[in-house]
């Protein structure tokens, strides 16, 4: 029996500080995760989201699907 799989486009968030890197997607409520470097962050949050999504797929859960997202940072003087 061939099962077809399905892509899901979701957003991502890294943040960096001296601590290191920080990922989570913002519509996912608890996926996110930690690393060392970018690319090991990006690989971690990958393997998170896919066994997020696995799990609520299993359930029978909605998966949110997103179009665009945008961001972008500001300076502001105060």
């Amino acid at each position: 029996m061939y099962i077809m799989k399905r892509k899901y486009k979701v957003s991502v968030i890294v943040e960096h500080d001296k601590e290191g890197y920080f990922a989570f997607s913002p519509e996912l409520q608890g996926c996110y995760t930690q690393g060392d470097t970018y690319e090991e962050v990006m690989a971690n949050i990958k393997d998170a989201i896919k066994l997020h999504l696995e799990e609520r797929l299993e359930r029978g859960e909605v998966i949110p699907e997103i179009d665009l997202v945008s961001l972008t940072s500001l300076e502001v003087e105060v």
